[in-house]
C-alpha cells in the first residue's frame, strides 16, 4: 500500500517542478510567448484546486481504494497524451484532465494511508508522506534538466508513464477497499461549485498575479469573486449537516495547530524552491541540469535525517522537534541573504543540505501527528483539508516571493555586477515565514500526540 502511495504523490509533487524546467523548451517548440506557455502550469494547478473539495466525499461514496485507482489511471493516460500534443492549447487540455487526476490521488491515497496504520505507527505513516512530499519537488529539477538535455520536452511526460501505469497494476491486485461504515449524504453540489470555483478563482489570481500585475481589473475582480464565493463557500458548509468540507474539523486543537504550521513551512519551502533556481539560472547562468543537481542535496538531507527524526520523535515529541527544526531552517535560508553572483554551487548545495534536514524535522511529526486525534470515519474529510491547504500555501508563498522579485525588478545592473537586492529581500520574505512556522510548531499540544509516541519507527 505505502509504495503504490509513494509512488503516485511522488509523481503527482514533482510535476510541477519537472514542466517548469520545460517552460522554455515548450515557448519554443509551440512559437508562443513565456508568459502564454505557464498556462500549462496554472491551469494544472487551478484543477488541481478544483477538484480537491470533492475527494472527501467522493472517497466515501465510492471507496477510497477504487477513487485513488480511477485517479492514477487517469493521471497516466493524460501523461501518455500530453506528450503527443502539436499545439498548446491541446497540452493545456490534457494539463486539466490531469490536474483532476492529481488533485484526487494526494488527499484519497493519504486517507488509505491514515486507516492502514494505527495511532502508534503514525510515525511510519509520516515518514513516507515525508518522502513523497518532498522528494518529488527535489527530483523534478534534476530529471526534467537532464530530459532536456539529452532527451525533449515530450519525455518530461512520457518518462512518467511506466512508473505511474506499473503503480496501478500493483494498486489494482494488492490494494484493499477500507471504506467507511456510515453512507455518505447527498452530494453538496452547492458546497462543490462554490468552494471549487473558489478555490479555483483564488489559485489562479495568486498564480497569475506576479507576471501580470495585481492591479489588473480583470485578474482583481477574479479575485474578489473567488474570496466571495469562498467566504459563501464556508457560511453554507457550516449550516448544513453533511457538508462536502467538514470545517468543524478545524476546532480540533491538534489537527488546526498542525495544519497552521505545516501552512507557513510549506509556504517558505515551496517558495524558496522557485526562488533557487531562477537565481542560479538567471544570475549564475547555470544550465537545467546543474541548477538540479545544486539543489538536490536538499533531498539528500531529507533521506540521511529521517532515521534520526523517527527516534527522536518519542522522545522530543511534535512541538520540539517541529519548533527547532523550523528554527534551523530559517537560519540556512536566511544563510542565502547574503548570497553574491560568484557563490560556487557547492555551497548553494550545502545549504540546501541543511534545509533538506531541517525539513525531515518538520514533516516528519507534523504527519504524525496531525491526524492522532481525528476519528476514522472522519480521515478523508481530514485528508482533503490537509491536502488543500498545503496548495493553497505552496502558491502563496511562490506568489509572494515571485511579487518580490517583479516589484524590486531582478534586471539591475551596478558597477560591481548584477543587483541582487531583490533576490535577498525574496530569501528573507521565505525565511520569515518558515519562522512564523518556528513559533506555531512550539505551541503544538505533544499531550493529545501522545499516542503517536508510543512507537518511534
Amino acid at each position: 500500500m505505502a509504495t503504490v502511495y509513494v509512488i503516485s504523490m511522488v509523481l503527482s509533487s514533482l510535476d510541477a517542478t519537472i514542466v517548469n524546467v520545460t517552460l522554455a523548451s515548450l515557448g519554443r517548440a509551440f512559437g508562443v510567448a513565456a508568459n502564454e506557455v505557464e498556462a500549462v502550469t496554472v491551469w494544472y494547478l487551478v484543477s488541481l484546486a478544483v477538484i480537491m473539495p470533492a475527494s472527501g466525499w467522493l472517497a466515501d461514496r465510492f471507496g477510497p481504494r477504487n477513487v485513488f485507482l480511477v485517479a492514477l489511471a487517469i493521471y497516466t493516460a493524460t501523461n501518455f497524451m500530453a506528450g503527443f500534443a502539436q499545439m498548446l492549447d491541446q497540452l493545456v487540455f490534457c494539463r486539466i484532465v490531469q490536474g483532476f487526476g492529481g488533485g484526487l490521488l494526494v488527499p484519497v491515497g493519504m486517507g488509505l494511508l491514515y486507516r492502514t496504520f494505527p495511532p502508534a505507527e503514525r510515525i511510519a505513516v509520516g515518514r513516507v508522506l515525508m518522502f513523497a512530499t518532498i522528494l518529488g519537488p527535489a527530483i523534478g529539477p534534476v530529471l526534467g534538466g537532464a530530459i532536456l538535455e539529452f532527451a525533449s520536452w515530450p519525455w518530461t511526460f512520457f518518462v512518467k508513464v511506466p512508473i505511474a501505469g506499473g503503480a496501478l497494476l500493483f494498486g489494482i491486485r494488492y490494494l484493499e477497499d477500507e471504506r467507511n461504515e456510515a453512507v455518505p449524504g447527498r452530494f453538496d453540489w452547492i458546497g462543490f461549485v462554490l468552494g471549487g470555483a473558489g478555490l479555483g478563482a483564488v489559485m489562479f489570481t495568486v498564480l497569475r498575479g506576479p507576471d501580470i500585475g495585481w492591479t489588473n481589473p480583470a485578474l482583481l475582480f477574479c479575485g474578489i469573486v473567488g474570496l466571495i464565493a469562498l467566504g459563501t463557500f464556508v457560511w453554507h458548509e457550516l449550516r448544513i449537516t453533511a457538508p462536502m468540507v467538514d470545517l468543524r474539523l478545524l476546532t480540533n486543537r491538534l489537527f488546526a495547530c498542525t495544519i497552521r504550521v505545516s501552512f507557513f513551512a510549506n509556504a517558505g519551502f515551496m517558495g524558496l524552491l522557485f526562488v533557487v533556481p531562477l537565481f542560479l539560472q538567471d544570475v549564475r547562468h547555470a544550465s537545467p541540469l546543474h541548477t538540479g543537481l545544486a539543489t538536490m542535496p536538499e533531498a539528500l538531507g531529507v533521506v540521511i535525517s529521517t532515521q534520526v527524526v523517527a527516534r527522536l520523535y518519542p522522545r522530543l515529541g511534535p512541538s520540539k522537534l517541529m519548533g527547532g527544526s523550523m528554527l534551523l531552517v530559517t537560519v540556512a535560508i536566511a544563510i542565502f541573504a547574503f548570497i553574491k553572483a560568484d557563490t560556487p554551487l557547492w555551497l548553494v548545495g550545502g545549504v540546501m543540505f541543511v534545509i533538506g534536514v531541517g525539513m525531515a524535522g518538520l514533516f516528519l511529526p507534523n504527519q504524525a501527528a496531525s491526524m492522532a486525534t481525528i476519528s476514522r470515519e472522519k480521515l478523508s474529510g481530514a485528508s482533503m483539508v490537509s491536502s488543500v491547504q498545503r496548495q493553497i500555501a505552496s502558491a502563496l508563498g511562490v506568489a509572494a516571493l515571485s511579487t518580490v522579485l517583479s516589484v524590486i525588478g531582478v534586471d539591475r545592473v551596478t558597477a560591481a555586477g548584477p543587483d541582487l537586492k531583490a533576490w535577498k529581500i525574496a530569501f528573507i520574505c521565505a525565511a520569515v515565514m518558515t519562522l512564523v512556522a518556528s513559533f506555531m510548531g512550539w505551541r503544538v499540544p505533544d499531550e493529545d500526540a501522545a499516542e503517536t509516541m508510543q512507537r518511534g519507527a
